[in-house]
Parts: C-alpha cells; structure tokens; sequence
C-alpha cells in the first residue's frame, strides 16, 4: 500500500482528496496549518492530520512517504493593503523546501499549479505549450514555482505540475468564492445569480472529484523524460463564459433570474464582490485544451460536467436548509477568513499563528 502525504489537507480540495486516496486503498496523512479547521458546511471524517507549519517542515516529516501531493499555499488573492511578497514568498519557499527534500529522500512530488497562469489567452484553446499571462500574484507564484521545479527536475527526481482549471462542487469545507459554488447558492437561496463583471471572460472548470481523480492518476503515472511533467486537468467541454456559466446554474433552479452587482442589494457586497475586476471587466480570460491528460494519464476523464455539479449542491442545499446567514459566513470565503484572523491578532500578516 503506497503512503501518500497531503500538505494543506484541510483546505477546499485536501478535504475531498483525503478521503477520496484512502478509499481508492492509500494510506493517507495529511499536514495542515490549521487555519480553517472550524469551517465545516456539514460534518466529515477527517484523515490523520498533523498540525504544522509547512514553512516549519523538516525532512523527518517527509520520510516513509512514496508521494506527497502539495496543496499547501495561499488559495487566492489580493488581501487588502498587504505585500503580496509577504504572503507569495514564503509559499514559494516552503513548496520549493519541501520539492528538495523529496528530492533528496527519493519521493514522488505533486503540485497543484493553476490554468490561471494562462492569464490572457487567445481565441484559440491554450495548451501547456501556449505562452503564459499570469495577471496576478496568486498566479505568478504558481508559475514560479513551477519554473523552480523544472530546475530541479532531473533522471531521478520527476515531478508533476497539475494546472487546475477553476474548482467547483461540494466540499465538507466550501469556498462560496469560487464561482459555480457561488452561483448554485446564491440562486438556490434567493432565485437570483448576481454577477461581479460583465460575464465575458471565457474561464475553464473541473469538479473537485475529477482533481482528486487526477492526483490518483499522477501519483501512479511515471513521466518518461527529465523536463517538469506539466499537465492541465479538466475537460475541454467545460470551458464557458461567465455568463453562460450564470444562465446554466439558473436554469436547474426554476425561477431564477441573472444580474448584475452594481443593481443588486441582495448580498453582502463586500463577500460576493471580485477585487481583481476593474470596471466589471475580468483580465482573466482564457480557453483551455485538455487533450494531453487523456493522452499521459491512460483511461482519464471528467466524470462531472457543469450540471451534475450543480445538482449535486442544491441537493445538499435541501438537505441542510442551507441559510443565507451561512452563505454569507466568512468561513467560506478564504480571503476573508485570513483578514478575520489576523484583525483578531491571531495570525501574522505572513499567515503565522500567533495564538492558535
């Protein structure tokens, strides 16, 4: 049985990927910093979690592991009035530390990179050879992180960068922040879908299940040369236009109407609102192709489209009387939680606990 370690095990993803290792016959444990332990939207039986700093990460830590899967990092951007190197660096840092260490023991390493550093595209479908836009910080760390792993890539240390397209579907640990999550409540408490921009931005997207999927599939693959294995991972029929994207969720919830930010009072703006728009317009704009992991990873595919996601998380809505006071809980928007807690004195502005 392979013994496989997942950083931030708590998080959106670490929270369906723990389970989902262990019930495809991996033995798992998982290292988190403990930052969003309470942010439960419905109770789940968390895997064996060690509670640690990944910046604090030695190389005991590492050993008797085959793989470990980084999922440690800062999930989103920009914090206000902060110095995105205070809280970018030292994610490159830590995930570069960890990459040497598991270089040195012999370890397969897995990284959750992004489609976002795609950035601007083309009207043509990017693919991992297309030239890379980041149009933000969150994005230029992964990319140099990236770029830090292909230097260190060699005969005897391969690893793997999963670009993710934009996540959705449930999580014992929401993110009502990320797009589709948003959507499908937002419409199921209110029968209304509120937009942040004007809803043109082309943006690819993959179930939470289809990125474990993926993991399970990189964990077993062996790249066959000594450049960083780069791999999209989504379905190239699921790349939509916001708006579109809008116009589907309604549609599963009979009522519901789509607007638009700047004529809504229905939510609390400061949650819902994107601050890496400017003007409602969305830099961010890109197609993705997903041909080379159907390619390499010999049998994938998506087992989620947009709509069977969408179900899936009204159904659990019904099921737990979902509330717009829960909506609106800070717990579920990763940003917000962060500047709760350092406004608390817990945390540092570098994410350190002070009190934890």
């Amino acid at each position: 049985m392979k013994r496989i370690l997942v950083t931030g095990s708590e998080s959106y993803i670490g929270s369906v990927l723990t389970s989902y290792l262990r019930k495809n016959g991996y033995e798992v444990t998982g290292i988190d910093a403990g930052f969003i332990t309470d942010c439960l939207l419905y109770p789940t039986t968390d895997t064996a979690t060690i509670y640690k700093d990944t910046r604090n990460l030695k190389e005991s830590d590492f050993k008797s592991f085959d793989a470990v899967v980084y999922l440690a990092g800062i999930s989103n951007d920009p914090f206000r009035s902060f110095d995105p190197k205070k809280i970018y660096d030292p994610v490159r840092n830590h995930t570069i530390k960890a990459a040497k260490l598991c270089k040195k023991l012999g370890i397969k390493f897995i990284f959750s990179s992004s489609c976002s550093v795609y950035g601007k595209g083309t009207d043509k479908m990017s693919d991992e050879k297309s030239a890379v836009f980041p149009q933000t910080p969150y994005s230029l760390n992964k990319l140099q992180i990236e770029q830090d792993l292909a230097k260190l890539t060699d005969e005897n240390f391969r690893p793997i960068a999963l670009r993710f397209a934009t996540v959705f579907g449930l999580s014992p640990r929401m993110r009502f922040d990320l797009v589709v999550n948003m959507f499908a409540a937002m419409g199921y408490i209110t029968k209304k879908i509120i937009l942040n921009s004007d809803g043109q931005a082309w943006r690819p997207f993959v179930h939470v299940r289809d990125v474990c999927k993926a993991i399970k599939y990189a964990i077993e693959y062996k790249p066959k040369t000594n450049l960083l294995t780069i791999v999209n991972v989504g379905s190239s029929k699921s790349n939509f236009k916001i708006i579109d994207l809008a116009k589907k969720v309604s549609k599963k919830i009979p009522g519901c109407e789509v607007s638009f930010i700047s004529k809504s009072q229905t939510f609390n703006k400061e949650l819902i609102q994107d601050r890496k728009l400017q003007d409602g317009v969305d830099s961010r704009n890109y197609k993705i192709s997903f041909d080379k992991i159907k390619k390499i990873f010999k049998g994938f595919k998506c087992d989620y489209t947009i709509e069977k996601g969408i179900r899936e998380m009204i159904d659990k809505y019904c099921e737990i009387e979902l509330t717009k006071k829960q909506f609106e809980n800070i717990k579920f928007y990763r940003l917000q939680k962060f500047e709760d807690l350092i406004k608390k004195g817990l945390i540092t502005e570098k994410l350190e606990w002070i009190k934890q």
